[in-house]
C-alpha cells in the first residue's frame, strides 16, 4: 500500500471520531437528586418524594422544560420502572444502577425516565457485561501534555457513563460494540483487516481502545489518535492501554482489582469525622486530611491527577461535601460519613497513583512514521459511512411506553 510509512505530524493523525465513530452525547440528568453515592440516600429521597402531596411534589422534583411529575415518558431499555405518571405514583423505589457520574467518581443513579431530561437510550440499550465506554473528555485549550493539569483526553469505563466533564466542556461517549452481547464493534468499517494486515496478527476491537487510551491526544478537533506504521510500536502501545484499561475498570470484566506495587497501600492512619468540612494534602508525609481524618501514604500522583484542569481527589470530596439547599431532596443524606465512602476513596487513590504513574509513559509514546490519512482513504476505511455514525437497531426485547402501553415494534 502506498504512502503508509510516510512521516505526517499528529495533528493530521485520524480523530477517534473517524475511527470509533458512533458517539452519544452527554445524558443531561436535570435534576442532581436522581444520583447519590450511596443506595440508601436514593431509596429515602424516593419515599419522601412519593410520600408528599402534589403541591409538594411537584417544588421537590425540581421540573424543568423536558420533565415535570405529568411528563408521560416510556421506560429507559432494559429497566423496570414504572411508566405511569409521575404525579400518580405510590409504588416502590427503581432499583438504583451504578453511574460514571464524570471521571473516576461511580455512584448511583434512580434509573427512571420520568426523571431523567435527557438520559440517552440509545446508550441504555447496548449497556451489559461485555460493554466498554470509551469518554471522550472536553477539550480544554492548552492541553497537550498528559502529565500537565489538563490530564487525559481519552478516560474507559464498565459502568454506564453521564458523560460529565468537570470542564464544563462536553465531550462523547463511544460505546466499543453497537449490540449487546460484544456484537458489531463500533469502528470503522474495514479498520481491523487493515490494521490486522499492518501488524502482521489479528486485532481485536479492545486492542484499538487500549491504543487510543495510550497514544489519543487531544486537540480543537476532538481527540486524535495516530495509527503508527511500526508494529512493535503498536505492541508497546497496546500493551500500555491495556494496563490503563485493566487500572480504570477497578476489578470490573474479570480484572484485577488495581494494587500500588510493594505492598504499598493507603491506610485510614486517623478516623475521618462524621462531617468533614476541608481536604487537603501535606506532600512531604504524603497524608491526605479529611478534616480530623488522616489518609496515608497517598502518593503525589494521586493528589496531582488532573482531569480537565480539575484535581480528580478534590472533586470526589466535594461531590459528598457539597451544602444543599434546607428542605430540599439533595438535603437528604447520610447523618455521617459511611465507611463505603472511605474504602471507595482509598480505591480511588490507589486507581489515581497508578494511573499518574503511566502518564510519562504515555507522554513519552511517540508513534514515529504514521498510516496517513491518504493510506485509510485508499484502503476504504476513510471516509466513514453514514450509517456507522448512527446507532444500530437493537430490538431484543418489548420496551414499555407510557402508561404501561408497549410500542408497536
Amino acid at each position: 500500500m502506498r504512502g503508509v510509512t510516510e512521516d505526517v505530524q499528529t495533528d493530521e493523525a485520524p480523530l477517534l471520531d473517524e475511527l470509533m465513530p458512533w458517539s452519544v452525547a452527554p445524558m443531561r440528568l436535570g435534576r442532581s437528586w436522581i444520583v447519590a453515592p450511596d443506595v440508601r440516600t436514593l431509596r429515602e429521597r424516593w419515599n419522601r418524594l412519593v410520600a408528599a402531596d402534589a403541591a409538594e411534589r411537584e417544588a421537590l422534583f425540581r421540573p424543568s422544560r423536558a420533565r415535570t411529575p405529568s411528563s408521560s415518558v416510556a421506560a429507559l431499555p432494559g429497566q423496570r420502572t414504572g411508566t405511569v405518571r409521575l404525579a400518580r405514583e405510590t409504588g416502590p423505589c427503581p432499583e438504583p444502577v451504578r453511574l460514571a457520574h464524570g471521571p473516576f467518581d461511580e455512584q448511583w443513579l434512580l434509573p427512571d425516565h420520568r426523571l431523567i431530561d435527557i438520559a440517552r437510550p440509545e446508550l441504555w440499550r447496548v449497556a451489559d457485561e461485555r460493554q466498554l465506554f470509551a469518554v471522550e473528555q472536553g477539550y480544554v485549550p492548552g492541553a497537550a501534555d498528559p502529565t500537565g493539569p489538563t490530564g487525559p483526553a481519552l478516560l474507559v469505563t464498565a459502568a454506564l457513563p453521564d458523560g460529565r466533564s468537570p470542564a464544563g466542556r462536553p465531550g462523547r461517549i463511544r460505546p466499543l460494540f453497537r449490540r449487546p452481547g460484544g456484537e458489531e464493534p463500533n469502528l470503522a468499517p474495514g479498520l481491523l483487516p487493515l490494521l490486522g494486515e499492518r501488524y502482521g496478527g489479528r486485532v481485536a476491537p479492545e486492542d484499538v481502545l487500549a491504543w487510543a487510551l495510550a497514544a489519543g491526544r487531544p486537540s480543537p478537533a476532538g481527540c486524535r489518535v495516530p495509527l503508527p506504521a511500526d508494529p512493535a510500536v503498536w505492541a508497546a502501545g497496546v500493551e500500555l492501554g491495556r494496563r490503563l484499561t485493566e487500572i480504570q475498570l477497578r476489578g470490573a470484566r474479570g480484572g484485577e482489582r488495581p494494587r500500588l506495587p510493594g505492598g504499598r497501600r493507603p491506610y485510614v492512619r486517623a478516623a475521618i469525622p462524621a462531617r468533614p468540612a476541608s481536604l487537603s494534602y501535606e506532600p512531604g508525609e504524603e497524608t491526605l486530611s479529611l478534616g480530623e481524618g488522616r489518609i496515608s501514604p497517598v502518593p503525589a500522583e494521586a493528589w496531582e491527577f488532573h482531569v480537565g484542569g480539575v484535581r480528580m481527589l478534590e472533586q470526589w470530596f466535594a461531590h459528598r461535601t457539597a451544602p444543599a439547599e434546607p428542605g430540599s431532596l439533595e438535603a437528604i443524606g447520610p447523618a455521617v460519613w459511611p465507611q463505603e465512602w472511605t474504602s471507595e476513596l482509598l480505591e480511588l487513590i490507589t486507581v489515581l497513583a497508578l494511573l499518574g504513574r503511566l502518564a510519562p509513559r504515555r507522554a513519552a509514546l511517540a508513534a514515529g512514521p504514521l498510516l496517513t490519512p491518504g493510506a485509510l482513504r485508499e484502503a476504504g476505511v476513510l471516509p466513514v459511512p453514514d450509517a456507522a455514525r448512527r446507532p444500530a437497531s437493537v430490538l431484543d426485547h418489548q420496551e414499555e411506553g407510557p402508561e404501561g402501553q408497549f410500542a408497536l415494534l
